[in-house]
């Protein structure tokens, strides 16, 4: 049973990382556009110093046999790293350094306390909105902030479109006959400067609140479930708004179903993706049965060669196909360890775990179908496997037992 302290403990240097990660890109755009220009370099060294700062914080706290399941991942992506740089004869670590970030996060939120992980959405929350809210209201305010157009072509080298004169990410944009609830006139992306990751942070608020619920107050589920909706009515963001209305539906179901059959729920998904495709072959447009017949198209020209990683030049291909993406950078064996992890890493004992569990598994494997890389990105999966780390030892929490105890057994407050 949690002690008092152990319940209200804030982990400040756990706050700070998985803070950071939310907003270090909002950050740096600021200073990119209204201080100095900035290059990829920066953003990389942002992304370098949360991975050691998280390393080191994990080494401090020492390695356990509970690390285990996230620290062999870890070594098995080294190995196909190694194993796909060297068959290639081109250096990739673009997988490495995406298991990198779910061990690390997964690895902190496991020390991190109730509190710490509640105070990290809490704020995290806030000021996603506070900025979505902004951007509503003023885009030219917003845009005189951040101009993410200029930020993405400094940093990442995606040059600005001609046709755009808004300032903001040209992908952002939209186009006529989108689906859109119409409230603003191209897609919201509040801190994250583009419109994925503010639609993937809305299931990852989703999976939080699954989680969560029957422990936040009044005030935390306004704040919450507002965030949701209204990213839901200004994101245009169809994969997100089928996940939160069958969230609603999984909160009461999730619990009654075994851990176990997060295992048939990726093939389940390509399954239903192979039928999708097979009923409107020729569907390959930007909405989701088109985004759906992309993906199976792409698997199915998959030859012997792009399944053992040995034609990695072509992955940026595949950066709108999730499944396809990771089987080239990490090989078929890289794909099947992601679906193990994703499934067995997370607990499901609880009520609330098998909420947290199952809700990961439909996010991340239907994303997959109709995404890429989006979530990988340390804007979104710093705080997912914050939450994943945490859940997983939530009944047993690491801290109250790592603590040592007085001559009658009970612990020492820290």
């Amino acid at each position: 049973m949690k002690s008092l302290t152990d319940q209200q403990r804030i982990d400040y240097p756990i706050l700070a990382i998985t803070l950071f990660s939310v907003l270090y890109n909002c950050i740096l755009a600021y200073i990119n556009h209204n201080i100095m220009p900035l290059s990829v370099s920066h953003v990389v060294l942002c992304e370098g110093i949360m991975m050691l700062s998280s390393v080191a914080y994990l080494l401090k706290r020492g390695i356990y046999e509970e690390d285990l399941p996230i620290f062999l991942y870890l070594i098995f992506t080294l190995v196909v790293t190694v194993y796909v740089t060297v068959l290639n004869r081109v250096p990739f670590i673009d997988q490495f350094r995406n298991v990198l970030i779910i061990v690390a996060f997964a690895g902190i939120g496991s020390w991190a306390s109730e509190q710490t992980v509640k105070l990290a959405f809490r704020i995290g929350c806030f000021f996603v909105l506070l900025f979505l809210v902004c951007e509503i209201i003023s885009t030219p305010f917003y845009v005189s902030l951040f101009h993410p157009g200029q930020y993405f072509e400094n940093t990442r080298g995606i040059k600005q479109a001609s046709f755009n004169n808004t300032g903001l990410f040209a992908n952002a944009l939209g186009f006529e006959g989108r689906f859109s609830f119409g409230l603003i006139n191209h897609r919201s992306s509040s801190i994250f400067l583009e419109q994925v990751s503010l639609a993937n942070f809305c299931g990852v608020i989703v999976i939080y609140l699954l989680s969560f619920w029957p422990k936040l107050g009044r005030i935390e589920k306004a704040l919450f479930v507002s965030t949701v909706v209204l990213i839901l009515l200004t994101n245009d963001t169809r994969t997100m708004l089928i996940f939160s209305c069958v969230s609603i539906i999984g909160y009461f179901a999730f619990p009654k179903i075994p851990k176990a059959f997060d295992l048939i729920l990726m093939p389940l998904i390509i399954l239903i993706g192979f039928f999708v495709h097979f009923m409107k072959p020729e569907e390959v447009g930007d909405n989701f049965t088109g985004r759906v017949g992309v993906t199976i198209k792409k698997m199915l020209d998959l030859d012997f060669q792009a399944i053992l990683g040995l034609d990695i030049t072509r992955i940026g291909e595949f950066a709108d196909s999730g499944y396809v993406y990771l089987i080239y950078g990490s090989t078929i064996f890289g794909l099947i360890m992601f679906w193990l992890f994703v499934c067995l890493y997370p607990a499901g004992t609880t009520p609330a775990q098998r909420r947290c569990a199952h809700s990961l598994s439909l996010f991340i494997f239907l994303n997959m179908m109709i995404g890429g890389t989006a979530i990988f990105s340390i804007k979104i999966a710093g705080l997912l496997w914050l939450l994943i780390g945490y859940m997983r030892v939530s009944e047993k929490p690491r801290t109250a037992r790592a603590q040592p105890a007085n001559v009658d057994g009970s612990r020492v407050p820290g």
